[in-house]
């Protein structure tokens, strides 16, 4: 056991609290769900980022490269002043959803560079402008462009000409899981000297203005009597916990003020105090001798370093976040000190890493991998949301309108949530989403499956889970629906950890599939409304994929039979089926419940083509595909002939059992033959266990071998669905030949469009019509290797469609993660896709090997799009290089 693994097992058995601490801290907390208070629930207009500086937030802290415990009671961040921008640089800017022309759009360049599952060490990118930061220009610009141009970035604007920038490295290193040393290195990059004002800040989240009885805590200077060496300064911060002290080397100033909204910029009222949340700025940036606490102490802080840094320069301070005020003799060999440790973390981080990425990697996928696993580690985030609270007001507090009492999340009075989750994206995405957060796990639980399987057991806590069994779906409507991915998710993470620690969590696996029956029971009762186990579950997560909005009420009233929310049932059937047949194994009793999950998922699959007794199919013979179908008011039936990525969520639907398995389950063996004998009416259409295939293999499956063949010719068509760099959402037919339909005297239409959406539904910021998207990708992959357990080498399938090739449904599957992965590794051009054209992160040394992963990429290129800080499933490249090594082929 090497030592980072060693600090997740004592944090496993709670002998260490290595996780107590960690980079916690949102990247945006301005223009939240949480923060609005408005009667409308105009979330973006209500704390805008103009207005974060000045405005204390009631549910969450932000910050840039920030660090908190897991309550987040105490924040550490980093602020920086040029000497031209107008304000401190204390939190990352972008555009909310009304600015940007593709939705939220965060304009900077930062990165995640490395991070143990415990943060004993952890490392951060800021890419600082020397110049005033443009953000109106930013702004000016993004609402001149329209919904077909591109996004107008950072880069554009000019500010890194000539390198005129700051590269400021941010390190962390636990001596101890409450000893935590700061490294921060700034590298002037440009050919001339340029200042640069470097601020650690400390502060408390303000919990004491929204209750009356909660006390103030208190930060102020410490003074060390003792201390002979004159080489510190040193914050103490008192409150109900204990003491903590940051001890900053070089004894820099320490600027003190409130975290308290500043009443009087915002609404020419009286402050409560004089040193309110800006005080710092206003005393760094407009020179107000009087904006900071000259009796040194209140509850927000900085260290004040000040710099020329000369041309290539660089500078490091270096700080320590403790329990205990330092002995003479730590503060004299301080420096030295801190960097072996940071030297032996990082070192550590490398071992540990050794132990999961494989060797026989290419440096540069080792690289991406690396740094993959760091953005999914920096992404958890402190999440903080009481919806009844939120709806009623706090006491201490004026009343909310009361119109939003009927407006958003009114029916989760119950979501209490308080907890460290994986976030999509600290920025774009700060808060959690159900189907995000089951692929997170998947990479997560290679590296600390411990935290993967928490994840997935905390969205089922009954302050997650609605009273009805629902999962939240995200803060902006928990009420909407994701796709039940959950239950895929908990017996992968099961199986992962089963592998790497040779021994299955059996305990987890149940808590997990108690919970889900739940859940289960709700979409049966919810999403089923005809009863005909064809299931309309809205959007399901796949935003603007359909000719109209599926969550909303369709043209003319209809009704929707959707083929994927019916598949992502079957699909949640057979993993509901293998969770207890995996549970049978060690109590017979799941044997009942996992008959009961086979002959839901017969009754689904038979659906599908043919609904109740109307003989609707949502299979096309003649297309060789699935469609939805719409039902009008006035009895008329249309299937909606978009080849789309619903199309393809058929296949998900897919279980492989052995013989072994099936003879060590005698009553369920015994069930599924009395089922099959008696109703071949079901199973005429669908492989359901009836014959051997390899190795006596059963196959479980939506499609029959035939449909199979026909679906796969589609997908892996380059005219059609595959890419250079995977399976694009929307077939590429549709870019000369748009599906459109007129209804109620309007256009609907579903064009191909690779890249950003030219849509604004759902806010505009994502797009299903073409791009590339590595959830329902990985998930296609996993499909076609369970397909191939099954068939083996009996099975091929042209690759690509037309190609003359023939290649087993194994072999397809990894071509595919080739695909994706190319994604980010340097081609045979030294270029990666994910930034095409952007010269400065091809040829730059200094940019060139920090990796972004976007939320989706684009359907020709597989340029980066969307979010462009969503590791979160997109960290899945993670588990895709993982074992593309692991079965030796080369990347």
């Amino acid at each position: 056991m090497n030592a980072e693994e060693k600090r997740l097992e004592d944090s496993r058995a709670k002998l260490a609290l290595w996780k107590k601490w960690g980079t916690y801290v949102s990247e945006r907390a301005w223009g939240t769900v949480r923060e609005d208070y408005s009667a409308d629930g105009s979330a973006w207009e209500y704390l805008p980022f103009e207005e974060s500086h000045l405005k204390t937030y009631r549910w969450n802290e932000d910050g840039l490269a920030g660090f908190c415990d897991r309550q987040q009671r105490i924040c550490f961040s980093l602020a920086l002043w040029n000497e031209h921008d107008p304000i401190l640089k204390e939190r990352l800017f972008g555009l909310n959803g009304n600015q940007g022309n593709h939705g939220e759009d965060v304009k900077e360049y930062y990165f995640y560079l490395d991070a143990t599952p415990t943060q004993s060490y952890a490392k951060f990118l800021y890419k600082y402008p020397q110049a005033a930061f443009p953000y109106e220009q930013l702004l000016a610009e993004s609402r001149r462009r329209g919904k077909t141009d591109a996004e107008f970035e950072l880069l554009d604007t000019g500010i890194f000409d000539e390198n005129r920038y700051f590269d400021v490295f941010v390190e962390y290193a636990k001596l101890t899981a409450e000893d935590i040393f700061i490294k921060i290195t700034a590298t002037n990059r440009a050919l001339e000297s340029a200042p640069l004002h470097i601020l650690p800040t400390v502060w408390f989240r303000n919990t004491w203005s929204w209750d009356t009885v909660q006390p103030k805590p208190r930060l102020e200077k410490f003074v060390d009597n003792d201390d002979t060496t004159n080489n510190f300064a040193a914050v103490k911060l008192d409150f109900e916990l204990g003491e903590y002290f940051l001890h900053c080397y070089s004894a820099p100033s320490l600027l003190f003020c409130e975290n308290e909204t500043n009443l009087q910029k915002l609404y020419s009222a009286e402050n409560k105090s004089k040193y309110a949340k800006d005080g710092i700025n206003d005393f760094i940036v407009n020179n107000h001798a009087d904006a900071v606490n000259p009796d040194n102490f209140g509850t927000k802080a900085a260290a004040h370093y000040e710099y020329e840094l000369g041309a290539g320069a660089s500078q490091t301070i270096y700080l320590r976040f403790c329990k205990n005020a330092m002995i003479e003799l730590e503060k004299r060999a301080f420096v030295k000190y801190a960097e072996k440790l940071f030297a032996q973390r990082a070192r550590e981080a490398d071992v540990f890493y050794a132990e999961i990425i494989p060797e026989n990697l290419s440096d540069d996928a080792q690289s991406v991998m690396r740094q993959a696993f760091a953005g999914m580690i920096w992404s958890k985030q402190f999440y903080h949301y009481n919806v009844n609270v939120w709806l009623d007001g706090d006491p201490a507090q004026p009343a909310p309108p009361a119109a939003r009492k009927h407006g958003r999340n009114k029916e989760w009075r119950h979501l209490n949530n308080a907890d460290v989750i994986s976030m999509p994206d600290k920025w774009e995405y700060p808060w959690y989403a159900a189907w995000d957060l089951a692929f997170h796990c998947i990479p997560l639980a290679l590296i600390d499956s411990t935290f993967a399987k928490y994840q997935l057991i905390l969205l089922l806590r009954e302050w997650y889970m609605h009273p009805n069994g629902q999962l939240p779906a995200y803060e902006w409507a928990f009420s909407d629906v994701n796709p039940p991915v959950h239950a895929w998710a908990a017996l992968r993470v099961f199986q992962i950890e089963q592998k790497r620690r040779g021994t299955g969590d059996y305990i987890f696996l149940e808590k997990v599939f108690h919970k889900l029956l739940l859940n289960f029971t709700w979409w049966v009762n919810r999403k089923d409304p005809e009863e005909n186990n064809v299931f309309a579950g809205g959007f399901l997560g796949l935003d603007n994929i359909g000719v109209f909005d599926r969550s909303k009420e369709l043209p003319g009233g209809g009704d929707l039979e959707q083929s994927d929310g019916t598949s992502w049932m079957a699909m949640y059937c057979l993993n509901m089926m293998a969770i207890a047949l995996e549970l049978a194994q060690q109590n017979k009793a799941y044997e009942d419940v996992a008959t009961k999950f086979f002959e839901h998922f017969i009754y689904i699959a038979d659906a599908m083509n043919n609904i109740g007794s109307d003989d609707i199919q949502l299979w096309n013979t003649e297309d060789g595909f699935f469609y939805d179908v719409l039902h009008l008011q006035n009895g008329e039936q249309m299937q909606l002939k978009v080849r789309s990525m619903v199309g393809l969520i058929p296949l998900f639907a897919v279980e492989t059992i052995d013989d072994e398995k099936l003879e060590k389950l005698p009553d369920f063996r015994r069930r599924v033959e009395w089922f099959l004998t008696h109703r071949p009416d079901l199973t005429d259409d669908i492989s359901c266990l009836q014959t051997p295939g390899q190795f006596g293999r059963r196959l479980l499956a939506i499609p029959s071998k035939e449909k199979l063949t026909r679906i796969l010719r589609l997908m892996l068509d380059e005219s059609e669905f595959l890419s250079d760099y995977g399976v694009r959402s929307v077939s590429r037919f549709h870019k000369d030949n748009p599906y459109i339909l007129q209804m109620d005297g309007a256009e609907n239409r579903v064009d191909y469009d690779p890249a950003e959406s030219r849509t604004g539904m759902f806010g505009g910021n994502s797009n299903w019509r073409g791009p590339i998207w590595f959830p329902v990708n990985y998930l296609l992959i996993e499909a076609l290797q369970k397909f191939d357990y099954y068939y083996g080498t009996d099975f091929t399938i042209e690759f690509p469609t037309g190609s003359g090739e023939q290649l087993t449904l194994w072999e397809v599957s990894q071509e595919l993660s080739r695909r994706l992965t190319n994604i980010f590794l340097r081609n045979i051009n030294d270029k990666r896709a994910v930034y095409s054209g952007i010269e400065k992160f091809q040829i730059d040394e200094h940019w060139r090997d920090y990796i972004l992963f976007n939320e989706y990429f684009h359907g020709d290129s597989g340029a980066g799009l969307g979010a462009n800080h969503q590791t979160g499933w997109t960290g899945l490249v993670a588990k895709l290089l993982q074992q593309m090594g692991e079965y030796g082929m080369e990347v």
